[in-house]
């Protein structure tokens, strides 16, 4: 296993957004990484760009077989893993259940919610055997209940994996944790993607220059916390209830665009 000043980290769908930003802010601390993605392209950019403290593997979560060849793959690079985090995750167009493709709701589902249980199913076990270890999963739009028309089996994903979350912290065993990551609203193409028409679009961005942040805001701050947490049922927030409040009260005083910045 990593000594104490160092952590040897998974990132699924870390090859792209807020994984990818996680995954450099690990590395520029010194942390080893070992990520995953499905664009075998990408993945063959990474392992040009990256340092040689990255593994990067092409791995699709919706397949345990293959988070576990992941795992163990890593686990033989780095002699351990320290942290597990299910980051992977899709989104589809803004669009009534009704209307929706069937293979889009599927493909949805399986990522986000399946994905993250067959993370934790290996994660947990990986640990179990090697001493102890912390999986983190990523929350979205719907993990606080909140519902956004057209965005509904995207949000349903969002809070079953956090009741997941809360679950799986009652059933680890000892030495092995497991908690929530929070990113707050955050600019990349999942935020912005599958509006109706650019009047929507605009309306929709007046919000988020308020509440939202860039991938390199955040992304360091998740990374710190990802690698010092090991409670139980840990969950992190960035954009906490206070956070908000402020925000749109300096609102009228401050000028965001974070879509030209």
């Amino acid at each position: 296993m990593s000594t104490p000043s160092t952590r040897t980290v998974v990132v699924t769908g870390g090859t792209r957004g807020i994984g990818l930003g996680i995954t450099r802010a690990l590395l520029e601390r010194g942390h080893r990484v070992a990520l995953c993605g499905t664009d075998t392209e990408r993945i063959d950019e990474l392992r040009t760009e990256l340092s040689e403290s990255a593994l990067v593997v092409p791995a699709d979560v919706t397949d345990r077989e293959q988070l576990q060849g992941l795992w163990d793959v890593a686990a033989e690079r780095f002699g351990g893993i320290d942290v597990w985090i299910n980051n992977a995750g899709i989104s589809h167009t803004r669009t009534p259940v009704w209307e929706l493709a069937a293979d889009d709701a599927r493909k949805v589902v399986a990522t986000n919610l399946i994905g993250t249980i067959n993370g934790s199913a290996v994660a947990i076990a990986g640990m179990v055997s090697s001493g102890g270890g912390h999986v983190w999963n990523m929350e979205g739009l719907g993990s606080d209940g909140r519902t956004v028309p057209g965005l509904s089996v995207y949000g349903a994903s969002k809070r079953a994996l956090t009741y997941l979350t809360k679950a799986l912290a009652k059933e680890v065993p000892a030495g092995v944790s497991v908690g929530l990551l929070s990113p707050g609203m955050v600019v990349t193409d999942l935020l912005t993607q599958g509006y109706a028409d650019s009047a929507e679009l605009a309306k929709a961005r007046k919000i988020f220059n308020i509440l939202a942040d860039r991938v390199e805001t955040v992304a360091p701050w998740l990374a710190e916390h990802a690698v010092a947490s090991r409670r139980n049922g840990a969950h992190v927030r960035w954009l906490t209830t206070p956070k908000v409040i402020g925000r749109f009260a300096t609102a009228p005083f401050r000028h965001r665009d974070l879509f030209t910045e």
